[in-house]
């Protein structure tokens, strides 16, 4: 814990944050998930606890790849590590959860390739910033 930079742990939380208000927006594929997610039947919570929460979960998961993957030798090995952590660990689990429940392919790649540009923008913002 003590290498870990809580600045940059901070920043690429914010900036993931950032991603998810653009990529989930109607610009890109807000539209599509609400419709594949059935929003309107099964209701979203209060805006107010929906984003804290994610944000949350977003400092979560930055503090614990921060933690966990040792600094990169540089920016391509950066990028690597955290395409590797968002495609083959957590798009890759969503993937299995996606498949049990049924839910669409497209809603799975939206997801995961939400989660895969996290890890990205985390391995860029921590692994440099160390």
């Amino acid at each position: 814990m003590q290498n870990v930079n809580i600045l940059a742990v901070l920043v690429a939380a914010v900036s993931s944050f950032m991603l998810g208000g653009l990529w989930y927006s109607n610009a890109l594929f807000g539209a599509t998930w609400n419709r594949l997610a059935d929003t309107q039947k099964s209701g979203q919570g209060h805006p107010a606890k929906v984003f804290g929460v994610s944000f949350v979960f977003a400092l979560l998961a930055a503090l614990a790849f921060a933690v966990l993957i040792p600094p990169p030798a540089n920016a391509m090995a950066a990028a690597c590590q955290g395409l590797l952590v968002g495609a083959g660990l957590v798009a890759a689990s969503f993937g299995i959860n996606y498949q049990f429940a049924n839910r669409p392919a497209a809603m799975w790649l939206i997801d995961g390739g939400y989660h895969t540009a996290q890890f990205l923008i985390y391995g860029l913002v921590i692994g440099l910033w160390r």
